[in-house]
């Protein structure tokens, strides 16, 4: 985990509060007949007219600006000519890099009216990042934040993504450590006071086994649950606090 100067935590500040502002302005488009693509491009013109780049373009040879993950795809979903329909969630996962930094947040959006098992899902999914992000404390460890997502999601009924999870970020968009959605208290890496992670559990309704999946040209892969049903996710980019976290990407 890289610790961050009193400078740099400014940067991050000023990325990830746009980095939040793009996914408010985004949102706002998501709604049935439009298509993954043109979220994309929505993404990718207003991020360039902040003066920034869309950290995911490119990256590892990831193809667009941002990642859509529609119903059953977990995470990593990339934008094409899919029409979103009526009573579809979708993931939008914005990572702004400007200053020198990376900012990165996510949110499931409705598509319309949706039903009642989507609207508890991404529910209980929001609710996890919140549960996470509370237990952090300085000198804590990735494990406290772990359990707390996990215990959460599995007394709700839901199972929380193992394979994939949240990590350092600043300079580099993927920094150690690995953040992940289970764990056990006071196990795992250790939590530096001026570090900065992301949390961002995936919450599928089942265990059932995951799919990953190829991207062409990119060593990036997506992954769907392997039986169709629902996924959600949420995420913040968070500063580690001498005395506890902030959320930097909160609007």
């Amino acid at each position: 985990m890289t610790v961050k100067t009193a400078s740099d935590i400014k940067a991050m500040e000023k990325v990830c509060q746009l980095a939040a502002q793009t996914l408010e302005y985004v949102g706002k488009y998501v709604k049935p007949g439009v298509t993954t693509n043109e979220l994309d491009q929505l993404v990718y013109d207003y991020t360039l007219s902040n003066d920034a780049k869309p950290a995911p373009l490119n990256y590892n040879g990831f193809p667009k600006s941002i990642c859509t993950s529609v119903n059953h795809c977990i995470c990593h979903g990339v934008p094409d000519d899919t029409v979103l329909k009526e009573g579809d969630i979708i993931n939008v996962d914005v990572t702004s890099y400007k200053f020198g930094f990376h900012g990165d947040t996510s949110r499931t959006f409705f598509v319309g009216d949706v039903s009642e098992k989507a609207k508890e899902i991404t529910e209980v999914a929001e609710t996890a990042m919140f549960k996470g992000i509370e237990a952090i404390r300085p000198t804590g460890t990735v494990g406290d934040i772990g359990f707390a997502i996990n215990k959460y999601v599995t007394r709700k009924g839901y199972f929380a993504v193992r394979e994939i999870g949240g990590h350092g970020i600043g300079r580099q968009f993927h920094e150690d450590p690995f953040v992940p959605s289970f764990g056990r208290k006071g196990k795992g890496d250790r939590l530096k006071p001026f570090g900065t992670i992301t949390v961002e559990p995936m919450v599928n309704e089942n265990n059932k086994p995951i799919i990953e999946l190829s991207i062409p040209n990119s060593t990036i892969r997506y992954y769907e649950t392997e039986d169709k049903t629902l996924s959600a996710q949420f995420e913040h980019t968070v500063l580690i606090t001498d005395s506890g976290y902030e959320i930097l990407t909160q609007v």
